[in-house]
């Protein structure tokens, strides 16, 4: 080759690299990864319905051609149900595996884990599931939002019903850690304030995972309440429920319940389902919006099942993920909070809104009443509560959150 020719290769090559340069967008043919962190073998009754949430949302995105050009990979980890042990994936998936954002987290003092190595690390987080307040209010900074209606938002959509009962003994049972603990103090203070007269007789705190039901439900009769608030879930509802009804601890009582018409948690209970609880949840079933009916054929016809209310907010965090990387048209963590704060996204519950003011989403509930139908629970005479009503001012937030 002569010294001309190479020197016309050497310029051809260069423009051609000039040229490519110039006309593929950054990062074009690059995935967008999201690290996701939950405690899959500990709570599979929601987060398996919640990682098929999550990937049909993936599918749909990437079906439409991704975001900004880019297709989205999820990459997923198990926080075995420890602080430690989420912090130490939630390194691993930014350092080795270099992800753009992190989201997930179900269990409230893993998601108030991540939500500080979010701020040491300077990196964005999308909490999905874990409900104490602190997440976006006393521990809240401007690295983390939160998707699913907190403790506070769903005692509170709960509180105008249960004073409406006018009943004056109150014991409570929730399981001893940060959501649990979270939810009691919430519902003491709403509904002192709504029914000054109110007098908290007992109260149980049993380790998650670990209720003694039999001593539990002893203990709640004696106090002779007339009405429980409950916060238990899972498999410590299924033996409190099933020791409550043997020992007639329901019987002529209202009891108001956190999360039990939600039917990852209903369904086991099957044909001990109680009758006429006070409860928040997902009547699937039953919603008729042009959203959730769109979401819910979808659903169906991917997993051939119905969905739980896992399927919601792994779906609807996936969503709220492109919906700020379109906005913000990248995937940078400055930009991602800037294009959050104010963010609107359509979720199968309707349209949804990140707040400015403590980045916690408007993302409401389903209050209603149980119903043991046929062996099976249901939730009947349910409503919708938009969660924006249920949240406080930018002022009142001013004095909870620290400055940023």
């Amino acid at each position: 080759m002569t010294m001309q020719s190479l020197r016309h290769a050497v310029n051809a090559a260069f423009l051609g690299a000039c040229v490519a340069a110039f006309t593929m967008p950054a990062h074009a043919q690059g995935v967008i990864k999201i690290g996701e962190i939950n405690s899959y073998k500990a709570q599979p009754a929601f987060l398996e319905p919640y990682k098929k949430g999550m990937e049909l949302a993936v599918e749909e995105i990437n079906a439409a051609g991704g975001i900004n050009g880019r297709k989205l990979e999820l990459i997923t980890r198990d926080d075995n149900a420890n602080p430690g042990d989420a912090v130490r994936v939630a390194e691993e998936l930014m350092s080795r595996e270099k992800v753009d954002v992190l989201t997930g987290s179900f269990l409230s003092h893993i998601g108030l884990a991540l939500t500080d190595f979010a701020k040491q690390k300077k990196v964005f987080f999308l909490a999905g599931e874990p409900l104490t307040d602190k997440i976006v209010w006393q521990n809240g900074n401007r690295y983390t939002f939160r998707l699913r209606p907190s403790t506070y938002m769903q005692v509170a959509m709960l509180v105008p019903d249960v004073a409406a009962l006018k009943k004056k003994r109150w014991a409570l049972v929730y399981p001893n850690y940060e959501y649990g603990q979270s939810a009691a103090a919430t519902f003491k203070q709403l509904l002192k304030a709504a029914q000054p007269d109110v007098e908290f007789v007992a109260e149980q705190a049993p380790p998650l995972g670990k209720v003694d039901s039999g001593s539990v439900v002893q203990a709640l009769a004696d106090a002779k309440p007339d009405a429980i608030f409950n916060v238990l879930f899972g498999a410590d509802l299924s033996k409190f429920v099933r020791e409550g009804n043997t020992r007639g601890l329901f019987q002529g009582r209202e009891v108001v319940s956190l999360l039990t018409g939600e039917p990852e948690y209903l369904d086991p209970l099957k044909n001990e389902a109680p009758n006429g609880w006070l409860v928040t949840g997902y009547p699937w079933y039953g919603i008729q919006t042009p959203e959730h009916k769109t979401f819910l054929a979808a659903y169906e016809g991917r997993f051939k099942e119905s969905p739980r209310l896992g399927s919601i907010v792994g779906y609807s965090a996936i969503k709220s993920l492109a919906e700020g990387m379109k906005k913000a048209k990248s995937t940078e963590t400055e930009k991602l909070i800037a294009a959050f704060k104010g963010l609107q996204v359509s979720t199968p519950f309707g349209m949804i809104t990140y707040r400015s003011e403590d980045h916690q989403s408007t993302m409401g509930g389903y209050v209603g009443r149980t119903k043991n139908e046929g062996g099976k629970g249901v939730m009947v005479n349910y409503r919708y509560l938009d969660g924006a009503k249920f949240l406080p001012s930018a002022d009142e937030v001013k004095k909870l959150r620290p400055a940023e």
